[in-house]
């Protein structure tokens, strides 16, 4: 099968890249994450296809999609459990320019599983081959040449990887990005990377990359799993809470001071992209990451929960510095 590979083929193995987190992984935090320690790909948030195929719908979920030219190579994640709104969805994608296409099938979250979409679809292996397929005739709609690829589980229930990864191999992502668990384990039990190593030995001469994803610390964790599983690459995902230093080489041992300038930086980022678009409510999940580990900490993050903007959370920090640094 003559799979399209686009900028995959480029990097150098193994690949280490940023995980689709919603409402984490926005577009202010990329393009934080970018200037203090590139990763090899980043991934929107997740993004309902069916919603893009809505007037009103794609309206609101636009702001998913925002991305940078710092960003690339940018990967948008979309998932549906409706060939055609896939395929409509992919060619809107592939329009707004886009490296590649990543379809989820694997969140575990109940109301997304009831539309039969994200891990719903490890139980229907020919939606989910229709899936794929769908997502390339979108791109093909638009007139673009991107790669297509898949987040899956090892299962939903119990573990079905021997079925499962052949069924999508079938119909021919550039990549699957394999979470070592099923969807029924969520994150509740270590990730079994021995089972992405067996994913290397079932994917190998087909063409499509394997990446290893789970319980992955820092960039040296993510090098040793590369190297005693032979995948192709690994995705570092809750890692990134308040450390965007992750994939930078020097990345560790970031000074208080220096953590909290970029969380105001942060702050303002997404103040300036989202006013009036999300929630300024959605940023306490990084100050609980950003404002952890050093004397005061505690004390600063409570304060941080009663700031409503980038202004009071600059001079919350700037008070707590007088004190402390």
């Amino acid at each position: 099968m003559d799979i399209h590979m686009g900028f995959w083929k480029k990097l150098r193995k193994p690949f280490l890249v940023l995980a689709p987190l919603d409402d984490v992984t926005d577009a202010a935090f990329r393009r934080i994450i970018v200037k203090y320690g590139r990763p090899d790909v980043v991934w929107t948030e997740f993004v309902s296809a069916d919603g893009l195929m809505h007037p009103e719908g794609r309206k609101a979920i636009l702001p998913k999609l925002w991305f940078d030219e710092s960003e690339r190579p940018i990967v948008a994640q979309l998932f549906s459990a409706f060939p055609e709104k896939m395929r409509g969805a992919a060619k809107l994608v592939a329009e707004l320019g886009f490296d590649g296409i990543d379809i989820n099938m694997g969140c575990p979250d109940k109301a997304i599983n009831k539309q039969g979409a994200g891990a719903a679809c490890i139980r229907d292996f020919g939606l989910a081959q229709d899936l794929i397929r769908s997502a390339k005739a979108g791109i093909h709609d638009a007139g673009k040449d991107i790669p297509v690829s898949v987040k899956t589980r090892l299962g939903f229930d119990t573990d079905i990887l021997e079925e499962w990864l052949p069924a999508l191999l079938e119909a021919g992502p550039a990549v699957i990005t394999l979470h070592a668990r099923t969807r029924k384990e969520m994150s509740d039990v270590p990730a079994h990377w021995d089972r992405v190593a067996r994913a290397v030995e079932i994917a190998a001469g087909s063409g499509t990359l394997i990446i290893g994803n789970g319980d992955v610390r820092d960039l040296a964790h993510a090098r040793v799993l590369a190297a005693e599983t032979g995948a192709d690459g690994v995705m570092l995902g809750r890692a990134i809470f308040g450390n965007p230093w992750l994939f930078a080489e020097d990345g560790e041992d970031v000074p208080m001071t220096e953590r909290l300038r970029v969380m105001v930086e942060h702050t303002r980022l997404y103040e300036e992209l989202f006013t009036g678009v999300k929630s300024f409510d959605l940023m306490r999940k990084h100050y609980h990451a950003y404002a952890h580990g050093f004397p005061g900490a505690k004390e600063l993050r409570i304060r941080l929960m009663d700031c409503r903007d980038a202004r009071s959370v600059e001079e919350t920090v700037a008070e707590f510095l007088g004190r402390h640094a």
